[in-house]
């Protein structure tokens, strides 16, 4: 699913009406439509209702959405703010359609369950109740300042409120893309946004969650030429496009065909990082996995990882020297190794003389951190899977998640690199520059050791001879639904990353369709 900027939205929409063809006025009705079936499926007649209206288009969806609840017997109270006295003509059209409505409503069977009050100067709040649903259409993804004045305030008031909120589209004062400059305290806090046929790139950025609050996509079947012609970077993964890049495994393949994986992994006092990551690995279906880890670590790991080959490294503590790649299909570097001097060294000479494709996690990104102008040095199109403060370490600090994506995107294509901002909607930015937000996952993966399950999960696709981008994307994919399987069993509270190594079978099942 592509994510369009705001004006790109606005072209398909044009597009749509011009060769549908479908008049702009129906096309509101459409989505207003469908944002009015889920307030109906979700919210009982009896459920008082408030809708604030701007004057532009996302006012007219409200006006169109108060006519709908109307004819199904909700009480709506509908506040039209048409301060400069110039409706859009859509909004204006449904402004008419709304009093006809209460017209014919009023004069057939006496009742008003529809009042609409238009504001063009003052405005006096009505009092926002508890048990009250309001419905933002103020502003949609045409606005492109911050709020300010009435409007301001009026958000504000709802903001304030005790009730739930519901916006159309966008919450009103967030823009679709960059915030950097707008006025947060100026921005609809919604408990629910239903959009309208594309996710908005803001929705992904966890600075925006207290605006957004739960979104779900509407479809209402734009045309779009997108589908080949209009250009973005910005995508959200489905699960039909992951179950494609699925591998189906030969009749005849045996483990030599399934790809060798090397994980160098585990210091001292860290053998739970080597065992998480070589664990995942074998789950992830690789046919044999070498671990590179010191003397310590080598009683624990044989003991938790039997099926894993041990390449026990001359320091008995940490990793401390490199060694010859040529036999292995794909590596990962950088669970639990810490960050010794004998370490740093050793990693800079092991990522600059592998020649296989190679995973970059943890320790390795920290170590990466502090000697900047190595990164010169990572093999191309090597995947990093940093967590925020790693990604810090490589971008320094950002004002917000746009900034922090936009660097990224500029350090990937720069380097030919492959980086993972992990997170809620994991972000996999590639060396062209694209990024594709992951939708599994749940904050009970919020946990130590889930990244080094990750780590694991990568390499093995890696070392079976998945793509790069398909690994990363893949094994993204996997590892988040392990995790929705496990709390749905366990519940995120007490999930810990072991449980996603237990479900990662599980997840594989579930991408097959068993």
């Amino acid at each position: 699913m592509k994510i369009l900027s705001a004006a790109q939205l606005k072209a398909v929409d044009a597009y749509t009406i011009e060769h549908e063809p479908v008049s702009s006025t129906n096309l509101m009705e459409r989505a207003s439509r469908a944002v009015a079936d889920k307030i109906r499926a979700r919210w009982a007649v009896n459920v008082p209702v408030k809708i604030f209206a701007g004057p532009g288009n996302n006012g007219g969806d409200a006006l169109a959405i108060a006519r709908m609840l109307g004819e199904s017997q909700y009480h709506v109270n509908v506040y039209l703010f048409n301060t400069s006295e110039e409706l859009s003509p859509d909004c204006q059209i449904n402004k008419q359609r709304l009093i006809d409505f209460l017209t014919v409503k009023n004069s057939t069977i006496g009742t008003k369950s529809v009042e609409l009050v238009e504001i063009t100067s003052q405005f006096t709040p009505p009092k926002l109740e508890k048990d009250d649903l309001v419905i933002d259409g103020l502003f949609g993804t045409g606005l492109s300042r911050p709020l300010n004045g009435g409007y301001a305030s009026v958000v504000k008031y709802i903001n304030a409120s005790p009730a739930t909120v519901v916006s159309i589209d966008v919450p009103s004062g967030l823009m679709c893309e960059d915030n950097t400059y707008n006025v947060m305290n100026h921005i609809i806090k919604a408990d629910v946004t239903y959009t309208i046929q594309y996710p908005k790139l803001a929705f992904f950025f966890p600075e925006n969650e207290q605006y957004v609050g739960q979104w779900e996509v509407l479809d209402i079947g734009i045309s779009d030429p997108c589908n080949e012609e209009t250009q973005t970077p910005y995508f959200l993964t489905e699960q039909n496009e992951i179950r494609a890049m699925l591998k189906t495994r030969s009749k005849f393949a045996h483990k030599g065909s399934m790809g060798h994986a090397l994980l160098i992994a585990g210091k001292k006092g860290m053998a739970g990082a080597a065992v998480l990551s070589a664990k995942a690995c074998m789950r992830g279906g690789v046919g044999k996995l070498t671990v590179r880890t010191p003397e310590c670590n080598v009683p624990i790991l044989q003991t938790t990882v039997p099926e894993a080959v041990l390449n026990v490294d001359v320091d008995p503590n940490c990793f401390s020297q490199s060694f010859d790649t040529t036999d292995y299909d794909a590596m990962a570097i950088g669970p639990g190794i810490g960050t010794s001097s004998y370490t740093v060294q050793a990693f800079i000479e092991q990522v600059s003389l592998s020649k296989c494709p190679a995973v970059i996690d943890a320790d390795a990104l920290n170590i990466l951190g502090s000697h900047r102008g190595w990164i010169s040095q990572m093999p191309r199109r090597s995947i990093l899977t940093p967590h925020k403060k790693e990604l810090f370490g490589l971008i320094s600090t950002t004002r917000n998640s746009y900034e922090e994506l936009e660097r990224t995107r500029e350090l990937a294509v720069r380097q030919h690199i492959y980086i993972l901002i992990k997170g809620a909607y994991s972000a996999i930015v590639t060396p062209e520059g694209n990024v594709f937000f992951n939708n599994t996952g749940n904050p009970g993966m919020a946990t130590a050791g889930a990244g080094d399950v990750l780590t694991g999960l990568v390499l093995a696709l890696l070392a079976q001879s998945y793509v790069p981008e398909a690994a990363l994307r893949l094994g993204v994919y996997l590892h988040g639904l392990a995790g929705d399987l496990a709390a749905e069993d366990l519940c995120c509270e007490s999930l810990i990353a072991s449980d996603l190594v237990d479900y990662i079978p599980k997840a594989f099942r579930a991408l097959h369709g068993e």
